[in-house]
Formats: structure tokens, C-alpha cells, sequence
């Protein structure tokens, strides 16, 4: 995969830190950097570990839904799939004033800091 800017005629939330740009999931690096950082948001229905997770990844969830409604947002692709079965394209999405949209995440408390060693538990 070679980095650089993607257009999606259609962008959609999956979970908090997932989108779908025209039918492909796309996991969010949040300004990362592929396979060492980046971030990570609750998991959502089935995948929760408690009742705390779900509730707190619809809240990310719908807190993605709303800043990707703004207009002349940028997506990036990192050159980068994730690890999982379906490798997902690591990207950045960027709004017009130059905020990544994960770092935005992070920085209201819906997202946490992701790196290969670290479990992030939202249950306690």
C-alpha cells in the first residue's frame, strides 16, 4: 500500500477509532506511527469486555460521527495495514484547521494512547 491522500465518496463510522471510506474499514493511527504508536478507543457491542466499554464506545463512536460530519476533512493513508485477518489501512484523518481527528479523540477523552505492549482496560 503506498501512502498518500485518499477521496471517499462515502465516510461512515464504524466504532470509535474505525471508519468506512466506500466500503473499507480503516482503522484511525491518530498521528501514529504504524505498528509502535497510536490510539485506541473503547470496544464496542460483543467485543467489550463490561458494560462500561459498550456504553463508553458508543459515546466514541458518536463523538467520531459528529466531527466526521465537518466538511473538507482530509484522509491519509499511512502506507500501512493493521495485523488483523482483515488489515485494515492505517490512516489520519485531518480537519481543515490541521487537527488529526484521532488526537482530537485523545485529547476530549474518548480515545487512549495505543502502543504493541499495552492493554488498555476500560472497566475500572
Amino acid at each position: 500500500m503506498i501512502a498518500g491522500l485518499i477521496i471517499c465518496a462515502s465516510l461512515s463510522v464504524v466504532d470509535g477509532d474505525t471508519v468506512k471510506c466506500d466500503g473499507q474499514n480503516m482503522r484511525l493511527l491518530g498521528e501514529g506511527v504504524p505498528f509502535v504508536s497510536g490510539i485506541h478507543t473503547p470496544e464496542i457491542g460483543s467485543h467489550a469486555k463490561c458494560i462500561k466499554e459498550r456504553k463508553l464506545a458508543l459515546i466514541a463512536k458518536g463523538r467520531l460521527k459528529e466531527l466526521l460530519d465537518e466538511k473538507g476533512l482530509r484522509l491519509v493513508l499511512s502506507g500501512a495495514v493493521d495485523k488483523t485477518p482483515s488489515h485494515r489501512p492505517l490512516v489520519n484523518i485531518y480537519r481543515t484547521s490541521g487537527e488529526e481527528i484521532g488526537r482530537k479523540l485523545f485529547k476530549v477523552g474518548f480515545a487512549r494512547k495505543w502502543s504493541p505492549k499495552q492493554r488498555n482496560d476500560w472497566c475500572n
